[in-house]
């Protein structure tokens, strides 16, 4: 009796693990999923990435948790400057934003591709090995394959024109609150060491790591 009294409690704690550590102890499989849907719409098919007709946006899958989260609230606070993405942001609750991050971060698809070939032999050195004494090793944060960790994002597979984007424009768009910084503070003088041709060339480097 006292094994037949203890087995449908302990499987509905190892159902209710398991759905809290996917989805969000708060948040339905139907709400995520439906929100994954929404957000696909801009970050295309399984979130690697879309160009769309004015400025291409970033690919999300693969993404660490922490980044994601972090990036999230960073649009609410505006510390980071996109209309669309505040108006996203601002509306969704820790749980959802909390689930949302681990299933993107769970996703692994293909690179989408379509940066040049040429400059990825210099942009892999430049990788690697940075420009010393000024600006360090991308894989020094962003890890030796590329894929991030915790505060910093995944950079294997994301848009070529994305990178090259957002590096050219990072006082522009990023640490709009210096009296409340993020590590984003880190890649400012990173961003203003390197030239174009130089951003171009990691940027094609990373774009097509899986």
């Amino acid at each position: 009796m006292r094994h037949v009294r203890w087995a449908l409690p302990l499987a509905a704690l190892t159902i209710l693990l398991a759905t809290a550590g996917r989805a969000g102890a708060a948040v339905s499989e139907h709400d995520l999923q439906a929100k994954m849907a929404y957000c696909k719409t801009c970050h295309g098919v399984s979130g690697r990435g879309f160009r769309g007709g004015f400025y291409p946006i970033p690919r999300l899958a693969g993404q660490p948790v922490k980044y994601i989260e972090n990036q999230v609230q960073a649009f609410v606070d505006k510390r980071r400057t996109n209309n669309v993405m505040f108006n996203v942001a601002h509306v969704l609750s820790p749980d959802m934003v909390r689930a949302l991050a681990q299933n993107f971060h769970d996703l692994n698809p293909d690179p989408l591709g379509g940066a040049p070939k040429g400059p990825a032999a210099e942009g892999r050195k430049l990788f690697e090995a940075g420009l010393p004494p000024d600006v360090p090793p991308c894989a020094m944060c962003h890890g030796a394959d590329a894929k991030g960790k915790d505060d910093f994002p995944r950079l294997a597979g994301q848009l070529y024109d994305y990178i090259f984007v957002k590096l050219k424009n990072w006082d522009k768009e990023r640490g709009q609150k210096p009296n409340n910084p993020d590590t984003s503070a880190i890649m400012e003088p990173i961003a203003h060491g390197l030239s174009d041709a130089q951003i171009k060339a990691v940027a094609a480097y990373v774009s097509d790591l899986k």
